[in-house]
């Protein structure tokens, strides 16, 4: 029986089907949200058209900044455009998983790809992303600084804050615990952890890789903020463009502690939300994340399907 079962299975076109699973969960996910996508797109028609042209420039931009910022994280030189088309596609891997497991999957598949080890592969995944935690934190506290009453932050945390940030913070040490009692997991964590540092520290012995990491990791949520200011000024939204950049950055911060497909639904909502507390109301603030939303998740979204099924059917990832 389990041999019959095996040749059925060898019999199968897996990487085929493989190729059909992004399309078709990009589809359902599609319909599922198709009022928000015409509502949005009813905004768009009648706006301002040079400043979308500039939101979808600066849209792609944000994945050449994510290209630096992965090739900054790896000693080894990887192919620049199959680098750049699979951030692409991993753009809409991310909107099928959540957490950014899907554009860690798929980035990871790539690396080993290109001849990076597992454990290699690992640690240039956790470099990118603290670098780029890093850079949007600089920058948010950087556009504070400058515009220090441009958002009233307490607004922005629901009253539940303080509880949901102490059953956090319990969770983190209960995994903590765990992770240190099991001791095949310390081991691999040890071993982890050591491959990270002597990566990051030969990484760091290359300027050119020094400043793709670094300038990437800071351009990447500066080019995303700047397509959001593109989007209120083709709405012609009426407040300083560094405000509703500094929405877009605590906003999205805000939203990255509720790990949703792609951050929809949580990035949204704090993205109104922050607008509002830049003094934008909420019809106009609501158009705005709509607007936005289409140009970078809904528009690349089936494109980007059909790209990361190329690229397993061609066995790059």
């Amino acid at each position: 029986m389990a041999t019959s079962h095996g040749n059925l299975l060898r019999g199968l076109p897996l990487r085929q089907i493989a190729c059909l699973v992004p399309i078709a969960a990009v589809s359902i996910w599609a319909a599922q949200h198709w009022p928000l996508i015409t509502a949005g797109g009813s905004q768009l028609l009648s706006a301002n058209q040079y400043w979308l042209l500039l939101a979808v420039t600066v849209t792609v931009l944000g994945w050449v900044a994510v290209s630096f910022t992965r090739q900054g994280a790896t000693l080894e030189r990887l192919p620049p455009l199959r680098l750049f088309v699979t951030q692409f596609a991993a753009g809409a891997a991310n909107h099928l998983l959540p957490a950014g497991l899907g554009a860690g999957t798929v980035n990871l598949r790539f690396l080993q790809r290109c001849g990076l080890s597992l454990p290699r592969s690992s640690a240039a995944l956790a470099l990118h992303m603290l670098a780029a935690g890093t850079g949007r934190a600089v920058l948010l506290l950087a556009l504070l600084a400058a515009s220090p009453h441009a958002l009233q932050l307490d607004d922005l945390l629901p009253h539940a804050a303080g509880p949901v940030l102490v059953v956090a913070g319990s969770l983190v040490c209960v995994v903590a615990v765990v992770l240190v009692a099991v001791r095949p997991l310390r081991r691999a964590i040890r071993a982890f952890v050591d491959t990270a540092l002597r990566d990051a520290r030969s990484v760091h012995t290359r300027p050119a890789r020094v400043l793709a990491l670094w300038g990437g990791a800071v351009a990447y949520p500066t080019l995303q903020a700047a397509g959001l200011v593109a989007v209120a000024m083709a709405l012609d939204v009426s407040i300083p463009a560094a405000h509703v950049g500094l929405a877009y950055l605590a906003g999205s911060t805000l939203a990255a502690v509720i790990p949703t497909p792609g951050g929809i639904g949580s990035v949204d909502a704090a993205l109104v939300i922050a607008l509002v507390m830049a003094g934008v109301s909420v019809a106009v603030a609501t158009s705005v994340v709509l607007g936005y939303r289409i140009i970078t998740v809904w528009l690349p979204l089936l494109p980007g399907a059909l790209v990361l099924g190329v690229l397993v059917r061609s066995k790059v990832i």
